[in-house]
């Protein structure tokens, strides 16, 4: 049975985890979600590691809200850093959600756009275990994660 790894954390203002677990429930019981909630996105790469290491995970989702300053978006470029290393190193895939709080106005556009990405990213990992031939067929197309689509620069004939 595959095993998907999801990994939030604490100072997330959204519950991105329960969101993310609840979409890949929503596609069946063919496989096993295993949760590891962290502090903050730095801790991230951790847990992901934790996830392949100890419970053998097949794919992890990395789920966590930057926030606003600046040294947020430094925060969260180190994080991504470390999920690239942890996936080279485990030679596994890392699906990152990364919900910055200055993207949305105000708190209920934030918790809209918060649910929508995770359930995306996590329907983008499940695609990607079990339905990669999916994602080949919308190569292109300028799909976006919690925002309308951009669509493709040119559409095919």
């Amino acid at each position: 049975m595959k095993k998907v790894g999801v990994a939030d954390t604490t100072f997330a203002r959204v519950d991105l985890g329960r969101y993310a677990v609840r979409a890949l429930q929503a596609r069946g019981t063919g496989f096993k979600i295993l949760r590891r909630t962290v502090p903050g996105i730095k801790d991230l790469p951790v847990a992901c590691r934790q996830l392949f290491v100890e419970d053998r995970v097949d794919l992890c989702l990395a789920l966590g809200m930057p926030g606003k300053a600046e040294y947020d978006k430094t925060c969260a470029h180190e994080a991504s850093l470390g999920l690239l290393f942890t996936g080279v190193l485990e030679a596994k895939p890392i699906v990152e959600c990364f919900v910055f709080e200055g993207e949305a106005e105000g708190p209920r556009e934030l918790e809209e756009l918060a649910r929508r990405r995770a359930e995306e990213h996590a329907l983008n990992a499940f695609s990607l275990l079990f339905r990669p031939h999916d994602l080949a067929r919308h190569g292109g197309e300028g799909l976006r994660q919690g925002f309308p689509d951009a669509g493709p620069v040119r559409r095919s004939r």
